[in-house]
């Protein structure tokens, strides 16, 4: 059990957010844990960054148009927020409810999702699923769009009840079938919710052992009466803010509070966050992160005052195992362990290396490289070859002897990569670039502030700051001989004017340790 009342509060900000700054961290211990709970459930500002300020002081941000762009745009939004259980929330439906932009190629259609999420996710989850059901992006991604009448599409039938309301084993393929029939006609129009009443099934159905002629309105308030779709979506919620091995009568619990409340998702996080079980030894430092939840972890306990653009978010999440906003199927990212296994470890201490120590000068914008054929034609042309030998093939030969086949060929190629070359270049020239500074980060203050004066304790407070976990003493010791070596003094303030880069060497050691991975 958790008894130091700071280290629960910043126990409680991981989970109920992404961790939290100094200040923060003092504001919310001011409350009492309590009130703490209150407040992260009930902000009194929810939706506090209006898209209007950040088009006008991070207009990057606002690029709407792209993935990367859009994935920029969220990360800023969870990390500079005052109210991170709305970004927690979002995150988490975002994986339950998983749609992908490779499907979508709408990143507008999805931020409209993430947004509802942001909106809706701390509220009645009969609301929920109905927005859900009705959302453009959702209708997309699993095909409800060509789910007619006279051709039934089963997708969002099946994923309703195994994914995202009931789980498998709980109902039959009639079920599926069943609750497609109800949901046809079910589309947008202009982004807008329509049922096309000349596609709609309207015949009589039997779905989970009720019988009539129900819509989708019909078989949501059914799934909605199961019991075991409140234990499905109480387990879901408590393994992903507290830990992956539930017990079953807790679950059975949590569920029954679901049910009593109606299925108002506050009154079950509430009694998550207050339950002995959260604060318990069990559940703390028994949660692995996920690469975006770590990355933006990270960059808040490093006290970064603003959001880097070196190292590129997408490319570091993306080389740990998520893409936000892309996820790699219907049912979302693996959790739990799957994040770590030995070339994950390791990727994510390089991930922390890039941003202890940014390489700003070596720094390509991966928003504006070119790749396949364009990329070749590119870099061809920019090497000072011709057009007609930067797009030849490259199995190409000068033995074409006939003159209409090497015209009508040349034509080809012109047509096809010299214009395709063209268009990317016109679509990047119009691309507002993302900022590409390095995060703000200052060991040497943060360390000093808090009282460290000899590198023994300069590494027992970033030990204590950085992990949830003990290392090993003969690690803690070997990290107290390295800052000592690379300062050549164990007095901090005999050092103070070059300690930045040693404190951020220990700092990425620790990142580094399977132990930092845990939370």
């Amino acid at each position: 059990m958790i008894s130091n009342d700071t280290a629960l509060m910043a126990h409680l900000l991981r989970r109920a957010g992404f961790g939290a700054s100094r200040d923060e961290l003092e504001g919310y211990l001011a409350m009492g844990y309590k009130g703490a709970v209150d407040a992260l459930l009930n902000p009194t500002d929810p939706g506090n960054m209006p898209d209007d300020l950040i088009r006008r002081y991070h207009v990057e941000q606002s690029e709407l148009r792209d993935l990367p762009g859009s994935a920029a745009y969220w990360m800023y939004r969870m990390i500079s927020t005052a109210c991170p259980m709305e970004e927690k929330i979002a995150l988490f439906w975002h994986g339950l409810f998983a749609t992908g932009y490779t499907k979508l190629n709408q990143a507008r259609t999805q931020l409209n999702q993430v947004d509802m999420f942001r909106r809706s996710g701390l509220g009645s989850f009969e609301d929920l699923l109905l927005e859900l059901s009705r959302d453009p992006a959702m209708i997309i991604w699993l095909d409800n769009n060509e789910n007619h009448g006279d051709s039934i599409n089963e997708n969002y039938g099946r994923e309703l009840l195994e994914l995202f309301s009931m789980g498998i084993g709980n109902y039959t393929e009639q079920d599926v079938r069943e609750a497609a029939r109800a949901f046809t006609g079910w589309n947008f129009d202009n982004l807008d919710f329509v049922v096309n009443a000349s596609q709609h099934d309207d015949g009589e159905k039997t779905f989970l052992g009720r019988t009539g002629n129900f819509d989708g309105v019909d078989v949501l308030d059914i799934i909605l009466e199961q019991p075991v779709t409140a234990e499905y979506i109480a387990g879901k919620l408590y393994r992903f803010f507290a830990r992956d091995d539930l017990p079953e009568t807790l679950q059975k619990e949590l569920g029954a509070i679901f049910r009593d409340n109606d299925y108002e998702l506050r009154p079950l996080l509430t009694a998550i966050f207050l339950s002995r079980d959260f604060y318990s030894e069990a559940t703390y430092g028994a949660h692995i992160k996920g690469p975006v939840e770590h990355v933006i972890a990270m960059l808040k306990q490093l006290g970064a005052e603003d959001v880097p653009g070196v190292p590129d978010f997408n490319s570091t999440t993306i080389a740990l195992g998520q893409h936000l906003l892309n996820p790699p199927s219907v049912a979302g990212w693996a959790q739990g362990q799957s994040w770590i296994t030995p070339a994950m470890l390791q990727e994510r201490g390089n991930v922390a290396f890039d941003y202890l120590f940014p390489n700003v000068i070596a720094f390509r914008d991966p928003n504006f490289l070119s790749r396949g054929g364009d990329g070749t034609v590119g870099e061809r042309l920019r090497n000072g070859q011709n057009f007609t030998t930067a797009i030849a093939l490259e199995d190409e030969t000068a033995e074409m002897t006939a003159f209409n086949m090497a015209n009508r060929e040349r034509d080809e190629l012109f047509n096809t990569r010299v214009s395709g070359y063209r268009a990317w270049a016109e679509a990047v020239r119009k691309l507002i670039p993302t900022p590409r500074g390095a995060a703000r980060i200052d060991l040497t203050r943060t360390v000093l502030a808090a009282g460290a004066a000899t590198t023994s304790e300069a590494v027992d407070y970033l030990l204590g700051r950085f992990l949830r976990m003990p290392i090993s003493p003969d690690l803690r010791d070997g990290l107290v001989e390295l800052l000592g070596d690379e300062l050549g003094t164990t007095d901090l303030a005999r050092a103070n004017t070059y300690l930045e880069d040693p404190l951020r060497m220990v700092t990425h050691l620790i990142m580094s340790t399977p132990e930092y991975q845990i939370d």
